[in-house]
């Protein structure tokens, strides 16, 4: 039997765009409590991206990329008869947000070299464009699943 659904914290809105999706991702970004280094970092990457792409809105380009780069499926590790199945199952919108989140800011961290908000404005834009490390890691788990789908049938 599954367990009850937690309730989870609804964080308020972002100040400057009204996002709360937004204020979610500059949590992911920040590092030791740190909010208003990750908030700086935001801004200083919200205007690379209207530089780069002309957009006045960056929100926009921030949702595209997090649409993007969330996977639609992925494969969980089941026990049956002794042996380990990869079961592919469909990704919960929270979760597909989450992931999404998580390996945009994978991606930029893992880039050496240049400051935080220069790596993390070039992966929304390569995101964004169906490009770069985060949709890589989606084609990956998509690859995954569609490679298990013959255990689809031990999906409980």
């Amino acid at each position: 039997m599954r367990r009850k659904v937690k309730n989870r914290n609804i964080v308020a809105p972002d100040f400057v765009y009204n996002s709360q999706k937004l204020e979610k991702f500059i949590n992911y970004i920040m590092w030791s409590g740190k909010k208003e280094t990750a908030r700086k970092v935001m801004c200083a990457t919200f205007d690379i991206i209207k530089e780069k792409t002309g957009n006045p809105n960056p929100l926009e380009i921030f949702d595209l990329a997090m649409k993007n780069a969330g996977p639609s499926t992925e494969v969980r590790s089941k026990r049956i008869g002794g042996a380990n199945y990869q079961i592919p199952i469909e990704v919960r919108s929270e979760r597909k947000y989450a992931l999404a989140m998580r390996w945009i800011r994978d991606a930029a961290r893992g880039g050496k070299g240049k400051p935080m908000h220069l790596k993390l404005a070039d992966e929304l834009i390569a995101a964004s464009k169906n490009e770069g490390s985060a949709i890589k890691k989606k084609e990956d788990t998509h690859k995954m699943a569609e490679a298990n789908k013959a255990f689809a049938h031990f999906a409980w």
